[in-house]
C-alpha cells in the first residue's frame, strides 16, 4: 500500500479550477496522495470512474487509423534556459527502443489484467479504496503495449477517455472514486499520469501503426508542455506536479516539484509527437536535480521539493521522506537506458543489504526509518537498479510476481521486468 496522493491535499483547499493559460502564469493545487504522504495505499491522481461524459466521436485515438493532421498550436513564449545535455557514460540520451511485446503475453501479465483491469478498462488501485487514477490508466496502457495486448489497451484507453478526459483541455482529471457521485470531485490533473498516458499512446501508435493514437498522444503532450512545464527565461524548465497548486504564485516555497514525475523514458516519445517543445532540456534538468536534491545522511531526495530561489530543499507542509513516489526514480532511469552509477549511488547504498521487512521509507530530517514498503513487488526496483549499473542478474523468483500484492507494487514489478527485457536481457541470463 502506499500513501495518499498530494493532489487531494490541494483539492481539499477547494481552490477553483484556473482558467486555461500557460503554466508559467498558473498556480497548481497540490495533489492528494502526492502532497501528503498519508497512509500507505493511496494512489495518485486519476482514480476511477465518473459520470461517463462523452468526447467527440472525432477525437483521435479510438483505435482506428486516420490520416488527420494535428492542429495544435505553438508553444508558449517562455523558453527553456540554455541547459547543456547530460553527460555521456550512460547519462545522455540512450537508444529509444520500442515497447511493443517487450513483456509478452505472459502469465504475469494475464494475472495482472485479471486482478486490476475491469472488463470496461478501469485499472483498479486495490491498495487505495479501489479507486482509479490517471497514473494507473497510463501504467495499464503501457503494460498492455508491452504485453502486445491491443484489446486490453483499447479498453483501458476507452475508459480513460470517457471518464478522466473531462476537463476543458487535453489533460486528465487525476482521481475517480467508484463509491462517490460525482466520481470526480477534483478536476485538477496529475502531470505524471498525463505523461504516462501520452507515452503509452505514442508507443501504441508506433507499435500498431495507428495515427489516431499518435494524434491523441500529441494533444496531451502539447497541453502538458503548455500548462505544466515552466519554460522560463530566468532559469531552467521545471515540471510542475499539476496545473494547479504548486507554482510560486500559490505557495510561499513554490515552485514545488516531485522528481518522480519526470518520467525519463517518456520524453523521447513526447519529443517525437510534439517536437516544438524542448523535452530533452526538461529531461536534462530532471537528471541534474536528482544529483542536487539529496538530503540527510543518506543523501536521498524527498517526495516534494521546493525550488524557491533555484536551490532544491524539502518542501514545507510535506513529510521530508524518501518514499512511495521517489522509489520510481531508478525505475525510470533504467527504463530510459541511463546507467551511470552516480544517479543510483545513494539508493544502491540504501538497498545494499536486503531486508525481508521491505524497502525502507527514510525521514531525511532525522535519518530514521519511517516505515517500510513491505510488499514483494517493490524488491524489483533495487534488483533493476543493480542490473542497470553493474549487470547483476535478477534474483530467482522475480519473474513471477506475487499473486496477492496490490496494484502499485505489482505495477512497478511488471515495469521493472519490461525494462529488463528491453535493455538488460543479460540480467535474465539470456
Amino acid at each position: 500500500m502506499r500513501p495518499s496522493r498530494a493532489h487531494a491535499y490541494a483539492a481539499s483547499l477547494c481552490l477553483p479550477l484556473l482558467a486555461v493559460m500557460p503554466a508559467a502564469a498558473q498556480a497548481p493545487i497540490p495533489l492528494d496522495r502526492k502532497a501528503q504522504e498519508a497512509k500507505p495505499g493511496d494512489s495518485k491522481p486519476g482514480d476511477g470512474r465518473g459520470s461517463e461524459p462523452r468526447l467527440s466521436d472525432a477525437r483521435p485515438g479510438d483505435g482506428k487509423s486516420t490520416n488527420g493532421k494535428s492542429t495544435e498550436g505553438k508553444p508558449t513564449d517562455g523558453k527553456a534556459a540554455d541547459l547543456k545535455p547530460a553527460g555521456q557514460g550512460g547519462a545522455g540520451p540512450a537508444e529509444v527502443l520500442p515497447m511493443l511485446n517487450s513483456l509478452g503475453n505472459t502469465p504475469a501479465w494475464r494475472s495482472y489484467k485479471a486482478r486490476f483491469v475491469t472488463d470496461q478498462g478501469r485499472v483498479v488501485d486495490t491498495g487505495n479504496g479501489r479507486i482509479s487514477h490517471s497514473e494507473g490508466q497510463g501504467y495499464g496502457m503501457l503494460l498492455a503495449v508491452a504485453a502486445g495486448d491491443r484489446d486490453a489497451f483499447q479498453r483501458i484507453w476507452n475508459w480513460t477517455r470517457a471518464n478522466l478526459m473531462v476537463r476543458d483541455d487535453a489533460l486528465l482529471a487525476w482521481r475517480w472514486e467508484p463509491d462517490k457521485r460525482p466520481a470526480i470531485a477534483d478536476m485538477n490533473d496529475a502531470t505524471d499520469g498525463d505523461i504516462l498516458v501520452a507515452w503509452a499512446l505514442a508507443e501504441a501508435a508506433e507499435g500498431w501503426s495507428d495515427e489516431g493514437y499518435r494524434l491523441a498522444s500529441r494533444r496531451i503532450a502539447v497541453d502538458i508542455a503548455r500548462r505544466t512545464v515552466l519554460f522560463r527565461n530566468e532559469g531552467p524548465p521545471l515540471l510542475l506536479p499539476a496545473m494547479s497548486g504548486f507554482s510560486a504564485e500559490e505557495r510561499s516555497d513554490g515552485p514545488v516539484i516531485n522528481l518522480s514525475y519526470w518520467v525519463f523514458p517518456a520524453f523521447p516519445r513526447l519529443a517525437a509527437v510534439a517536437p516544438e517543445f524542448e523535452w530533452s532540456r526538461l529531461a536534462a534538468v530532471g537528471q541534474d536535480l536528482t544529483l542536487r536534491a539529496r538530503f540527510g545522511a543518506a543523501q536521498l531526495p524527498t517526495e516534494w521539493i521546493s525550488m524557491r530561489g533555484g536551490q532544491p530543499q524539502p518542501a514545507t507542509g510535506f513529510p521530508p521522506h524518501f518514499s512511495y513516489n521517489a522509489v520510481r526514480l531508478p525505475l525510470y532511469f533504467a527504463m530510459a537506458g541511463i546507467t551511470e552509477r552516480t544517479y543510483y549511488e545513494p539508493l544502491l547504498k540504501l538497498w545494499a543489504e536486503p531486508d525481508p521487512a521491505g524497502l525502507p521509507i527514510i525521514d531525511t530530517a532525522s535519518d530514521a526509518v519511517a516505515g517500510r514498503m513491505a510488499e514483494p513487488g517493490y524488491a524489483a526496483i533495487p534488483a533493476l537498479a543493480a542490473c542497470a549499473v553493474a549487470g547483476t542478474p535478477l534474483p530467482a523468483g522475480l519473474s513471477d510476481p506475487a499473486p496477492n500484492e496490490n496494484y502499485y507494487p505489482a505495477t512497478l514489478h511488471l515495469l521493472a521486468l519490461t525494462a529488463t527485457n528491453m535493455r538488460y536481457r543479460s540480467c535474465l541470463g539470456r
